[in-house]
């Protein structure tokens, strides 16, 4: 792990998505933040010491999901597919398909495989997953506050984790979509998909992955907007209680939270988020083929 020093930053920017504003002052305590995503290896290890079982793997239950034949209720996660060709870019379900059987050792589908894939981080993770892990490690899930602020690594404002200019004298620094999107991928320094943690470079504080690969989830509930600190109506029970409903779907009682960073399927021309301020609603019981996560504890 690595240590970050407390302070306050700059946190959200006003040049992207309307989520990521309004740019505020916030103040972080001293924490260790794991060095890169967890891996298929970390939670191979953590699942074989405690017979832990993935919320992909369960059985879905036919109460949450009224109206669904019952037989349609298998176990999976959801899994990015490729398009044919070009598509409209608002309608996110024609590249996102219910995985069957998929799952942290399957991410795509019963016919994939992480056994070739020991360093790269693992996904088809939900919340709940991802916190168990934590516990069993000794440590816990960042905040969005924590996340952003060590994915800065010290420069506070800039666009990305190593500054204002997205290629550096033409280098690629992230692993991010390269082609176009959905339906043709030329690959991240020849990854098509996750790749090995540590693959590209770290930011000023020597984490790697903080941006691009994988998103990482937070323990934030999501908000339209950011939420300014000492602005809330209600007592902090209140609080997050309603945050965590407002957090969820129009119709579902998950709540969201947030997730951090982007992931390889992030591009310019949809999804522009590889960026420490960038930020993405996940309900809580969700798994797919490009969320994972990373650790933190009190210094």
């Amino acid at each position: 792990m690595v240590r970050i020093e407390g302070g306050t930053f700059r946190m959200g920017s006003a040049e992207f998505y309307p989520d990521e504003t309004p740019v505020h002052e916030r103040a972080v305590d001293a924490f260790e933040i794991d060095l890169h995503p967890v891996t298929n290896e970390q939670f191979a290890a953590f699942v074989a010491a405690t017979g832990y079982v993935t919320v992909a793997e369960r059985p879905l239950d036919p109460a949450d999901f009224p109206g669904v034949d019952p037989r349609d209720l298998v176990p999976g996660g959801l899994v990015f597919t490729p398009t044919p060709g070009p598509v409209d870019l608002r309608d996110w379900r024609q590249w996102w398909r219910w995985g069957e059987g998929a799952s942290w050792r399957h991410p795509l589908g019963p016919e994939s495989s992480v056994d070739d894939k020991p360093t790269h981080p693992v996904v088809q993770v939900s919340l709940e997953d991802a916190t168990a892990y934590a516990g069993w490690a000794g440590r816990r899930l960042p905040t969005e506050a924590e996340f952003e602020y060590a994915a800065r690594g010290g420069l506070d404002g800039a666009r990305f984790a190593w500054g204002d200019e997205e290629r550096p004298d033409g280098r690629l620094m992230v692993n991010q979509w390269q082609g176009h999107f959905p339906y043709e991928n030329t690959g991240a320094a020849g990854w098509v998909g996750t790749s090995p943690v540590m693959t590209f470079p770290a930011n000023g504080y020597g984490l790697f992955d903080v941006t691009g690969n994988v998103w990482e989830w937070t323990t934030d509930f999501y908000t339209p907007r950011h939420e300014v600190p000492g602005v809330a109506p209600v007592d902090a029970a209140g609080r997050e209680n309603l945050l965590a409903a407002a957090s969820a779907e129009p119709g579902s009682r998950i709540p969201r939270r947030v997730l951090k960073g982007g992931s390889h399927l992030c591009s310019p021309e949809y999804c522009l988020r590889y960026r420490p301020a960038a930020r993405s609603p996940q309900a809580d019981d969700t798994a797919t083929s490009h969320i994972g996560f990373r650790c933190v504890r009190d210094a």
